[in-house]
């Protein structure tokens, strides 16, 4: 029977149903409910703004949006976000779905921390970015009825320290590719978890290049 979590059907089709397997045995219980919320999150909005989305591929982009910090990919030297977007691309890419999906589900994972740009672009990238947006630093956090943030919570709870525990996780997943988080806000991570970082300075590599003038 179809589960539905504040208004919002939970998606039990196949690819939906092995991308929630994959993710569960693979990543932590807290990134896991992390992305169950993400979705349920992004998918709110898109219903109060009354947005055209596949539900599915909303699903499952949230699903896949931190396997980039996994220990698999402890020697990468890509951003998270393109891991975490190539992963889903591969697994996407064993069912019978138009590239042009696959490559927006690509474009909404690896996009999701960047600040300015989601919104703007299709309603998959914009509601990936919304909702993992909302769920990690609250954003929009009034747009969401107290109802609707409890019913979420008492199905996938935040856990203890959650808030301190994921900054641990995007951390780990991180530190040893610092360079990845010049202009992002991985940068502000790094920044706060380990004492040697030091941020790149845009206008300090413009100001120390090899050019002349």
């Amino acid at each position: 029977m179809r589960q539905t979590i504040a208004g919002v059907d939970i998606p039990d089709g196949p690819i939906a149903q092995a991308a929630a397997r994959r993710i569960r045995t693979t990543e932590s219980a807290l990134m896991f409910h992390h992305a169950l919320r993400a979705f349920l999150f992004g998918a709110l909005t898109g219903l109060r703004q009354q947005l055209s989305f596949d539900a599915e591929l909303l699903y499952v982009g949230a699903m896949f949006h931190n396997v980039g910090l996994n220990a698999i990919y402890a020697h990468s030297a890509n951003r998270f976000e393109i891991d975490s977007a190539n992963a889903v691309r591969d697994f996407l890419c064993q069912y019978a779905l138009a590239d042009r999906a696959i490559d927006e589900v690509w474009a909404a994972v690896a996009l999701h921390t960047t600040p300015g740009i989601p919104e703007h672009m299709s309603p998959l990238v914009a509601l990936t970015s919304a909702g993992v947006q909302m769920d990690v630093r609250g954003a929009r956090y009034d747009d969401f009825t107290a109802q609707q943030r409890d019913e979420i919570l008492q199905v996938y709870p935040r856990e203890s320290a959650f808030k301190k525990k994921i900054i641990q996780a995007y951390a780990h997943g991180m530190e040893h590719r610092p360079d990845t988080t010049f202009g992002t806000v991985n940068a502000d991570v790094l920044d706060r978890w380990d004492p040697n970082y030091r941020r790149l300075n845009f206008c300090g590599l413009v100001l120390g290049s090899d050019w002349q003038n």
